[in-house]
C-alpha cells in the first residue's frame, strides 16, 4: 500500500485546514467524544467501480483521521441486492488501497448489521413510530405531496402495533410478494421536509444477496441504514455530500427515536468534473452499451480508468489537495488533475523517444554504429543516463519534414538543417517519393563534428527532433486517450442526450509506432516520457508477451484549447 503519510508533527494542523477541520478542531476543546477516537468511514455501494469524486472523499475521510490520529473505516452499504456485486466489492477495496488510504483490518459491511436493524425497526414499530404499509410504490410517491402542499396519510397508517408487529414478521419470512408491502416511520406527512413524511424504512426484495445469499428477503433503504450503520461502528464524524443535507433531520430523527450514539454529519460539495459524467448510471451505461471497453477503459473518470491511463495515487491525492473542499457545488476543469499527474510526471517519469508516424531517413555520409547518451530525467539528476544506438538509418516523425513549411517552422526542409536529440546536426539533401507523389524517405548528410555533449562545435540551429534507429527500435501499438466527451457539462443539456456529446476522437490507436530500445522490456504500468509526444504508460489490459500497448495518460502541455 502507498501510504499516505503525515508530515504534520502536530496532528491537530493539517496539510488541507479546511472549515470540516475547524469543525473537529471545537468539538475536541468542548470535549464532546470524550475519549472517543476520531473516527471516519468510507461508506460506497458497490453498484459499481470508484470514480475521481469518491477518490476525493477518501482522500478527505482518511486524511481526517490519519490527522487526527483517529480511524478509518471502509464500510460497504450493501443494503440493495438487485444492483450490486462481488466484482463492485473486489474492485473498490483495490482502488481504496490504490490511494493509500489504510483502513487496517477494517473492511465493513452494512448487511452484517441487518439483524441489529431489524431489531432496531421493532423497537420504533412498538413505540407506534413505524408501521406496514400496503400502498405501492407509485401510491407512495403521489401521496407523498410536494413543496407547496402536504402530503396525504395512507390508510395504513393507524393499524395497530400488533398488526404491524406480525406483518412485518412475516414480511421478513418471505409471506408477501415484492413490492406489496413496505415498512415506514410514522413521523409528519405535513413536515416542510418531505424527507420526513412517513418515509420507508423496508422494502420486499426476493433476490439474493452477495454476501447474505437468500437469508433476507426484506432490505433496508439507505435512510434507514445511514445513520444506524454509523451508529454501530461509533462514528464520530459522518462526511457527506451535499445532497444529504435535507436528510440529516431524518437521520438525527431515527437516531434520536431509538437513543443510540450520533455521528455528526458534516456535507461538503461533490466533485464535479469538466468533460465527463460522474453519475454512475451513466458511467455504467457507457460500460453495458460499450461506448467504451470497460469500467477501467482509461477515458473513464474511475479510479481504476485513471490507474490504468498512467495516473498515479500521488498526482489523485495532490489534485484533491488542490481542489480542497467547498461548501457549494461549481464545475471543476480537469485540466487541474492534468496539471496534477503532468506535474508528478515530471519529476519521475523515465524518457525514451518514440516515432508515432514513421519517416525513414538515411544518412548517406556515415557508416558504422555508436551509443549515444541519453539524459533518463533532466528533473532528476540521480536517475541517471541510458545509451541510445545510432546507425545510419533512423526514423523520425512525418511532421518533422514539410517540403513547403510555413513560417516559423524549425524542423526539417529541403536543403535545411536540424538536431537530432542526443546526435547530431543533419541536412536534407534529397527527397524520396513514391508514384503518388508521396515522401517515403529522406536521404541526409550529418556534421561529424557536432555531436551532442561534446561541445567542440559552434553550428547552431534552431530546432531539434527526436529520432530511432531503424536497427534497433521496437514496434509497440500506442493509445492516444482524450477527453471523452467535447464540450464541458454533457449532462447539463435538457434537451439533448449526454451521449450526443461523445468525442469521436477520445482514441487514436496506432498498431506500429516504433520506440528506442530502452523500454522493449517494460513491465505493465511502467511510465515513460515520449520526449515530445507527452507522457505515456505500459497498459495492462492489451499488453501480452507478443505487444507492447502504451497508453497516453497526458500530452506534455494543455492544447485543448487551442483545438
Amino acid at each position: 500500500m502507498e501510504e499516505i503519510k503525515n508530515t504534520n508533527k502536530n496532528p491537530m494542523e493539517s496539510k488541507s485546514k479546511n472549515f470540516i477541520y475547524e469543525i473537529i478542531d471545537e468539538d475536541l476543546k468542548a470535549n464532546k467524544w470524550g475519549e472517543s477516537t476520531i473516527c471516519t468511514r468510507f461508506p460506497p455501494e458497490p453498484n459499481g467501480y470508484l470514480h475521481i469524486g469518491h477518490a476525493k472523499s477518501i482522500c478527505l475521510n482518511y486524511g481526517i483521521a490519519r490527522d487526527y490520529n483517529g480511524k478509518f473505516n471502509l464500510r460497504f452499504d450493501d443494503t440493495n441486492p438487485e444492483k450490486e456485486e462481488q466484482e463492485y466489492v473486489d474492485s473498490i477495496i483495490e482502488d481504496v488501497k490504490w490511494l493509500g488510504a489504510d483502513f487496517e483490518d477494517r473492511i465493513l459491511y452494512g448487511s452484517d448489521y441487518f439483524e441489529q436493524m431489524y431489531k432496531w425497526a421493532v423497537d420504533l414499530i412498538k413505540k407506534g413510530k413505524a408501521y406496514v404499509d400496503d400502498l405501492n410504490a407509485d401510491e407512495i410517491r403521489s401521496s407523498r405531496g410536494t413543496l407547496t402542499e402536504a402530503g396525504k396519510e395512507s390508510p395504513f397508517r393507524n393499524r395497530s402495533v400488533e398488526e404491524n408487529l406480525d406483518l412485518f414478521e412475516r414480511m421478513r419470512k418471505g409471506e408477501f410478494p415484492n413490492g406489496s408491502k413496505t415498512l415506514r416511520a410514522k413521523i409528519n406527512m405535513s413536515s416542510p421536509n418531505i424527507n420526513l413524511r412517513d418515509p420507508i424504512m423496508y422494502r420486499i426484495v426476493h433476490d439474493e444477496h452477495h454476501r447474505q445469499e437468500n437469508k433476507w428477503c426484506i432490505y433496508p433503504t439507505y435512510d434507514w441504514a445511514h445513520g444506524l450503520e454509523d451508529a454501530i461502528e461509533g462514528i464520530t464524524h459522518s462526511i457527506c455530500t451535499l445532497e444529504f443535507e435535507n436528510h440529516r433531520p431524518l437521520y438525527d430523527w431515527f437516531l434520536d427515536e431509538l437513543g443510540i450514539h450520533h455521528a455528526q454529519q458534516i456535507e461538503f460539495a461533490r466533485l464535479n468534473l469538466t468533460y465527463t459524467v460522474m453519475s454512475k448510471r451513466k458511467l455504467l451505461q457507457l460500460v453495458k452499451e460499450n461506448y467504451v471497453d470497460g469500467w477501467d477503459d482509461p477515458r473513464m473518470p474511475t479510479v481504476s480508468g485513471f490507474r490504468r491511463r498512467g495516473y498515479t495515487p500521488e498526482s489523485i491525492r495532490n489534485f484533491a489537495e488542490i481542489i480542497g473542499v467547498a461548501k457549494r457545488d461549481a464545475l471543476t476543469d480537469i485540466a487541474l488533475l492534468e496539471f496534477a499527474i503532468r506535474d508528478d510526471l515530471n519529476k519521475h517519469a523515465q524518457r525514451v523517444m518514440a516515432v508515432l508516424h514513421p519517416l525513414k531517413v538515411v544518412i548517406t555520409n556515415y557508416s558504422g554504429e555508436e551509443e549515444l547518451d541519453g539524459v533518463n530525467n533532466p528533473e532528476d539528476p540521480s536517475m541517471g543516463i541510458r545509451k541510445i544506438p545510432f546507425t545510419n538509418e533512423i526514423y523520425i516523425e512525418q511532421t518533422d519534414f514539410m517540403e513547403e513549411p510555413p513560417k516559423g517552422y524549425h524542423r526539417l526542409i529541403p536543403g535545411g538543417e536540424v538536431r537530432l536529440r542526443y546526435a547530431y546536426i543533419i541536412k536534407c539533401e534529397e527527397v524520396i517519393k513514391n508514384d503518388k507523389g508521396e515522401v517515403t524517405e529522406l536521404r541526409c548528410t550529418y556534421d561529424p563534428d557536432t555531436r551532442s555533449g561534446t561541445g567542440t562545435s559552434k553550428k547552431k540551429v534552431k530546432g531539434t527532433i527526436h529520432w530511432v534507429s531503424a536497427k534497433h527500435t521496437f514496434e509497440a501499438e500506442v493509445r492516444l486517450y482524450d477527453r471523452l466527451f467535447t464540450v464541458e457539462s454533457p449532462d447539463s443539456d435538457k434537451e439533448k442526450n449526454f451521449l450526443d456529446f461523445m468525442n469521436p476522437n477520445s482514441l487514436e490507436i496506432i498498431p506500429n509506432a516504433l520506440i528506442e530500445p530502452f523500454a522493449k522490456n517494460s513491465k505493465k504500468g511502467n511510465r515513460f516520457q515520449f520526449e515530445r509526444h507527452g507522457y505515456f504508460c505500459v497498459d495492462t489490459k492489451f499488453t501480452s508477451s507478443e505487444k507492447l500497448v502504451f497508453n497516453r495518460t497526458v500530452t506534455l502541455k494543455d492544447s485543448w484549447g487551442k483545438k
